[in-house]
């Protein structure tokens, strides 16, 4: 449940994220407390009374055509759940976007465990945050990114909004204590906001993450790059879709696979299946259209899976590594990544920019 409250610099009505005692405005900078916190100490304030520090998130950007990202990479480190490339995928996106499509540096949240800011750290309230920050104050022309490499998984769902009977959760670095973030939550804090001429593209390096936004769509491709859009809405009648805006993901795989984070593709370091493949497809110039980069992804990850063999890269599944208590480094990748839309469109035919 999120409450909305005005800002107390510029009046803008902000969803205050349920627990939070206080938010951001991205418009104008101000910090609007639910109640006066206690007086935070010079310099930073206390993270573990959860006032938002006076530099969060970075300066309001112009009125129109602003860029925006999340970007999110968490490694798990010194626990048994530990991947390896996800914080190298987080510095590699956060690269493209800046130098291909020229994303300012200050409009683009890192959340690592390498951060020193503990405002920055992949915990489930700061990615919680940072996903609000996101969209908030979007306005036409605004184009936003999010990207996340880590753990995802799925959980039983009850209320019969999904095809399969499980909701697709991702996996903060908290989330043993703090739990999973759900993929009804991802919707409702970044798609359902977003109002007519703003667009989203989520990138999700994860497993089970076919669907983690939860739109309504989803790109059935086969591997002659035939394609059927399939149509996901729930058929409680709950919508999924945005307030006008676009929202378009790229996945590591479908809902019921599982993702690699390997050296097997970069033959240098780890990093997950999916980001590489997704940068690698923009590298090329395969980055012309969404089906070029689906049919690009899905080429580079076949071709590994199938010259590996049974070598292949850890897998991230975080209920196998569970049940397993580490990675597994069997089985090759046997991932398809995959395209999910608020909207069906021609995925040879629509151009791909961010």
């Amino acid at each position: 449940m999120m409450m909305l409250i005005d800002c107390s610099g510029c009046r803008t009505p902000l969803q205050l994220p349920q627990g939070a005692p206080c938010i951001r405005c991205a418009i104008c900078g101000a910090v609007t407390h639910v109640a006066a916190p206690p007086a935070p100490a010079a310099g930073h304030a206390d993270p573990s009374r959860g006032a938002v520090q006076p530099g969060w998130g970075p300066p309001p950007p112009p009125a129109h055509g602003r860029k925006r990202a999340v970007v999110c990479g968490i490694s798990y480190r010194y626990s048994r759940h530990e991947l390896k490339g996800c914080v190298n995928d987080a510095k590699c996106m956060r690269h493209l976007l800046m130098t291909r499509f020229n994303f300012p540096d200050d409009s683009i949240i890192m959340l690592t465990e390498e951060q020193t800011d503990p405002y920055k750290i992949p915990t489930k309230h700061n990615i919680r945050m940072a996903m609000y920050w996101l969209v908030q104050g979007c306005q036409p022309g605004d184009s936003l990114v999010f990207h996340y490499s880590g753990h995802g998984a799925q959980q039983r769902n009850y209320s019969g909004d999904e095809v399969d009977g499980f909701d697709e959760t991702l996996c903060p670095l908290d989330f043993e204590t703090q739990g999973m973030i759900v993929d009804d939550e991802i919707n409702a804090a970044l798609v359902r906001p977003l109002p007519h001429g703003v667009k989203l593209h989520a990138l999700i390096d994860a497993c089970h993450s076919g669907t983690a936004l939860d739109l309504p769509f989803l790109c059935r491709m086969n591997r002659s790059g035939q394609y059927v859009w399939e149509d996901h809405r729930p058929r409680s009648g709950v919508w999924k879709g945005t307030s006008g805006g676009e929202a378009i993901s790229f996945s590591g795989c479908d809902d019921n696979q599982t993702s690699a984070d390997t050296s097997a593709l970069s033959k240098i370091t780890s990093t997950g299946a999916m980001t590489f493949c997704f940068i690698q497809a923009i590298e090329r110039g395969q980055g012309t259209t969404y089906g070029s980069i689906l049919n690009s992804m899905r080429s580079t990850i076949r071709s590994t899976g199938e010259s590996t063999g049974a070598g292949g890269g850890a897998v991230t599944s975080l209920i196998t590594m569970l049940l397993t208590g580490g990675s597994l480094t069997t089985g090759g990748l046997r991932q398809e990544p995959q395209l999910t839309s608020c909207e069906p469109f021609d995925v040879y035919t629509k151009p791909f920019s961010l």
